[in-house]
């Protein structure tokens, strides 16, 4: 799949349709005024605009690298949805959530990745994993995958917990070059035999503009949430300082994993 830049369209949400409990933030899928369906991700839900940051970022990043997944697109939330809602939970949720959220096209009739059932070939396996090292996502492991099987194509989806460093900005220039741990859990790392290989094209692939890019799509308001940052500027620079690290010191997390597979295998 081709991929011609970062480049959201917003979207009007129109109905709220039916709210996803399985999901800790509770997204739901909602219609918008595009007639399309989405996957509604909400500013007000309980890791709050990070967890959107997060969800921008992993989303398009891996969209870059040519892995499936669907359109994202920013989502506006008007204030009238709070007040028709009558579980009082979501209409909590609504309330907290006026204004910009993201959403994800809702794939209708996809089915949860199992990997007891479909099996994904060494390449794309290792281009997921990749990913998930670079983004230090915890969440796509054999208790949730977070993955999607559409018209026979393996879909990826839900990047919200990836840059876990985000939440506290702790030590996060020493994280940017350390090796991801949790990857001994990728339930894909079995069959990421082709890590090197990936490496080199991945890297050269994500360019210091294109990180760039997509870090200037983050909303302002997004980044006005408990930043320890002096100024917008400062906090999107550390995103793109993370990111450019993370991908110049992508040896070391290949090997890591490289490591992990073998203990595992």
């Amino acid at each position: 799949m081709s991929y011609s830049g970062p480049d959201l369209r917003t979207v009007n949400v129109t109905r709220y349709v039916t709210p996803l409990r399985e999901g800790g933030s509770m997204p739901a899928i909602a219609a918008a005024d595009d007639d399309f369906m989405y996957v509604l991700k909400f500013r007000g839900a309980g890791q709050g605009r990070k967890a959107l940051i997060a969800e921008l970022i992993g989303g398009e990043i891996a969209r870059a690298l040519g892995l499936r997944m669907p359109e994202i697109v920013f989502a506006t939330l008007d204030e009238a949805f709070g007040r028709t809602e009558p579980d009082e939970e979501i209409q909590d949720l609504l309330k907290a959530s006026v204004g910009l959220n993201l959403a994800i096209h809702y794939l209708s009739g996809a089915i949860t990745f199992d990997p007891t059932v479909t099996k994904v070939d060494a390449l794309e396996a290792s281009k997921i994993v990749w990913l998930d090292c670079l983004l230090m996502n915890v969440d796509r492991t054999c208790r949730n995958t977070n993955m999607l099987v559409w018209n026979k194509d393996l879909w990826l989806i839900d990047h919200g917990a990836s840059l876990y460093f985000h939440h506290s900005w702790q030590n996060w220039t020493e994280k940017a070059s350390l090796p991801f741990s949790h990857i001994k859990d990728h339930v894909l790392l079995p069959q990421a035999s082709e890590l090197s290989s990936i490496d080199k094209d991945f890297s050269v692939i994500l360019t210091n503009e294109l990180i760039l890019k997509i870090v200037m799509l983050l909303p302002d308001d997004w980044l006005s949430d408990d930043s320890p940052f002096a100024s917008l500027q400062e906090h999107r620079q550390a995103y793109y300082q993370f990111l450019t690290t993370r991908v110049a010191h992508s040896q070391t997390f290949v090997k890591a994993a490289q490591d992990a597979r073998t203990a595992l295998i």
